[in-house]
């Protein structure tokens, strides 16, 4: 079996807890809870974490698929260096972040969320897994005269390629084949 890689699982779980965090954040800040501005506090730890997950690192084997525009927030990522790409250093983030967001009822569901992706970013990080950027290769475009190559000989429909008549040696060289031909019977004219 093959070895699992956790910092995947904690990038959708932590993902995920960023947006139940703000939405949390927004029904505490509009409902006027008596701890309005944890729900507050909440919506931007959740816009926070929203940033910093939003992109998907490469897997060590096989393809990542990227979300839509990451690139553009890869870049953003890529500037803090070993702060976002060290795993022990987004766990103890994540699990600072969702402590005072612990203490407000409409919050208290981001918070665990994000306490269990602290958790297993810890475990991925134990395992040495590291973030690093998915990297998009320039797409290389056939040139045109290499890829045109010479029409079909005889039209459609073709049978196919093994079952096709190869040409005698006295085709290539042009020597008719169909000429007369001697009748090994004898013929006569004769009606009975």
């Amino acid at each position: 079996m093959g070895q699992i890689e956790w910092a995947m699982w904690a990038n959708e779980q932590a993902l995920a807890s960023g947006l139940i965090l703000i939405t949390g954040g927004i029904v505490a800040t509009a409902g006027q809870f008596a701890q309005w501005y944890l729900g507050a506090y909440s919506i931007a730890a959740g816009v926070l974490v929203c940033l910093l997950e939003y992109p998907r690192g490469k897997r060590s084997k096989g393809s990542t698929m990227e979300r839509c525009g990451q690139k553009y927030l890869t870049r953003a990522v890529k500037v803090f260096g070993p702060l976002t790409s060290n795993y022990y250093i987004r766990a103890f983030l994540h699990l600072g972040l969702s402590v005072p967001a612990g203490f407000l009822l409409a919050t208290i569901l981001g918070t665990a969320c994000l306490a269990i992706a602290s958790s297993i970013y810890l475990l991925a990080a134990i395992h040495g897994e590291q973030w690093t950027p998915i990297e998009t290769k320039p797409k290389e475009r056939p040139q045109v005269g290499g890829t045109i190559k010479q029409p079909p000989s005889n039209p459609p429909p073709r049978p196919p390629a093994e079952a096709r008549k190869k040409p005698s040696e006295e085709e290539v060289a042009g020597v008719p084949v169909g000429g007369p031909q001697e009748n090994p019977m004898p013929v006569t004219d004769e009606v009975v």
